[in-house]
């Protein structure tokens, strides 16, 4: 089926266009399901939504939560979503995406107590569920920036396609990354002493660790074979389950839809088919040691954003339609739920089909496919959505996300990010921008190949 943007008028029209694709999963004219208490291990939800990781480009210099990052965690907590985690916090000051982004050390672990103590404060004063709270820690790999903003990649590889023009990368060292290692255990005991829940390994859209999963070209003991390959991420969560005993959950690519030799879970001749054989390994690997929760994600936003984020325009056609880019994804959770069902799985992309999706993740979830349905950028545009559903049992279209990308753009002209469309203040600032420095996606461009 082509691409077209959303345009569901009602269940059945969904239902419809499932069948279309041949897809035999029918939503749920109920969403109930979704109000299901969960419970794993020591690890209790109150429901099964997930507000996923968001960027907001807001932090300070520092690496502290500002007041403007403090604000969405405040709108977040008040949501009623049983599972919220704290976005993208740097291990490394090498490794931030841009100069505003989050980073924990031992100066700012502090204000990251504080956060996750005014997190339980406004949850309790808005009579919702005490969410279970985890932080996530990343090195953004060949995404990093300098203080100038200016690009500093630091690569597991060099990788023709995604190199920046006119920037020699750095290619990180078998030393540097044994040096990574403590510094990402040593976050993980800062986040259990500041009060998280969890401590989350971002393995995902071709961020280091998630490079590192796709580096068969490069030498050492970091590259070729699935165990070089794993070698880090595999030594940190088990140092991390030894050594600091907090909760870990990984945000995991199940498949880059990146070319081979490079993407990782991919198919050798067509990378847009998954391959889960190295995926499952993984899995297995992770639930050894000790990893107890796996949020799933796909793709990379840098090179086809289709893949993982809500997507009708942004640059581009995509080769096949956004239900069947979703639908792409929640059988590779179940698949490797079916596989290993010894974590709580989440599956992702939800946020694009708008209020449709608690009907049509509660019919996956009873029948198994997965344990909960997480959203990302529906909590910028709707962060209130998780408490008006479970008590009326729907979301109100009028408040969902766009899928506009505006939040991007205001992240690719240097600013913080939010929903331009839905809250004022991120309205007021994207006006701000003269038309001229606002980005001006072409609509001729596909993804590149």
């Amino acid at each position: 089926m082509e691409h077209k943007v959303f345009a569901y008028k009602d269940l059945s029209d969904l239902t419809d266009n499932l069948i279309a694709i041949g897809q035999n999963l029918c939503p749920n004219k109920d969403s109930s399901v979704l109000a299901r208490p969960l419970s794993f291990g020591s690890i209790h939800m109150a429901n099964r939504i997930a507000f996923q990781a968001m960027e907001g480009c807001d932090g300070e210099i520092s690496g502290e939560p500002s007041e403007l990052t403090r604000r969405r965690y405040r709108r977040f907590a008040a949501s009623g979503a049983a599972f919220q985690y704290v976005e993208a916090t740097a291990v490394d000051a090498n490794g931030r995406a841009n100069p505003l982004q989050l980073m924990i050390n031992e100066q700012t672990a502090p204000a990251f107590a504080q956060l996750r103590k005014e997190i339980r404060t406004v949850a309790q004063e808005n009579g919702v569920c005490d969410p279970f709270v985890a932080i996530q820690l990343t090195h953004s790999g060949r995404y990093s920036k300098a203080p100038d903003r200016s690009p500093a990649p630091v690569v597991a590889y060099p990788d023709p396609e995604r190199d920046p023009k006119g920037v020699i990368p750095t290619v990180i060292t078998d030393d540097q990354l044994d040096a990574l290692e403590e510094k990402y255990v040593q976050a993980a005991r800062l986040a259990k002493e500041a009060g998280f829940d969890c401590v989350d390994i971002k393995c995902c859209h071709g961020y280091l660790l998630s490079e590192l999963m796709g580096a068969r070209l490069r030498k050492g003991k970091y590259g070729g074979s699935f165990e070089n390959r794993s070698r880090l991420i595999n030594n940190i969560t088990r140092r991390i389950r030894d050594e600091v005993g907090i909760a870990m959950m990984v945000r995991l690519n199940v498949h880059d839809e990146y070319p081979y030799p490079y993407g990782f879970g991919v198919d050798e001749k067509d990378f847009r088919i998954p391959d889960l054989t190295e995926p499952k390994l993984l899995v297995d690997m992770l639930i050894q040691n000790g990893v107890s929760i796996i949020d799933c994600t796909a793709g990379n936003p840098y090179y086809n954003p289709h893949v993982n984020r809500p997507f009708d325009t942004a640059g581009y056609v995509p080769p096949v339609s956004q239900l069947e880019q979703l639908m792409k994804h929640l059988n590779t959770v179940r698949e490797l739920k079916e596989h290993n069902p010894n974590a709580i799985y989440i599956a992702s992309m939800f946020t694009w089909l708008r209020q449709f999706a608690p009907h049509l993740a509660s019919a996956a979830i009873e029948q198994k496919w997965f344990d909960m349905a997480g959203w990302g950028r529906q909590s910028f545009a709707y962060p209130d959505f998780p408490h008006e559903l479970l008590d009326t049992g729907e979301m109100n279209p009028k408040k969902c996300c766009l899928a506009c990308s505006k939040c991007t753009d205001l992240m690719r002209t240097g600013n913080v990010t939010g929903c331009v469309l839905r809250d004022q203040y991120y309205t007021d600032l994207y006006q701000s921008i003269p038309l001229e420095k606002r980005p001006k996606p072409s609509k001729n461009l596909r993804e590149k190949v």
